[in-house]
């Protein structure tokens, strides 16, 4: 299955490479694998901010999860020129913005795992951690990484 096609298939559209807020870079390649850093749920303008429920909901902090994905998924297209290059999604790190007493944490990255599954398929399965934070940087409801395996 090719991931690019899926992609358009799904009427998702990759938005561009953000550049890094800090002092790290968006991606290191280390033989087969691609670490990315941790994105953040910022569309142009639709910004997902604040703590999960109070701020937002399960549904909009899972729209969040997948808003990161497609951002993530930019920045790997940009380090291997395509998407078609995954071998598998080795591993997702999912942080949540949350109120103490919240413990849905992994049903909110379950948007960002089920949106790997539909681009990818089998080759989007992935191990992954889903925690809760105190707080994110720019108060973002979410912050997710990954690491991936190319040809």
């Amino acid at each position: 299955m090719s991931a690019e096609k899926r992609i358009q298939e799904l009427g998702l559209v990759l938005p561009d490479v953000p550049t890094p807020v800090a002092s790290y870079v968006n991606s290191v390649r280390t033989g087969n694998l691609v670490h990315l850093s941790g994105g953040l749920p910022f569309n142009g303008e639709k910004r997902f901010v604040g703590k999960v429920p109070t701020d937002l909901s399960l549904e909009l902090a899972q729209e969040a999860a997948r808003v990161v994905i497609l951002d993530r998924l930019s920045v790997l297209r940009e380090e291997i020129g395509s998407l078609d290059k995954v071998v598998r999604i080795v591993s997702l790190q999912g942080f949540v913005n949350s109120d103490p007493d919240f413990y849905d944490h992994p049903k909110v990255i379950n948007g960002a795992s089920e949106l790997l599954l539909d681009i990818f398929g089998p080759k989007g399965r992935h191990t992954r951690i889903a925690l809760g934070a105190a707080a994110l940087p720019l108060n973002a409801a979410v912050e997710i990484s990954l690491v991936a395996e190319i040809e």
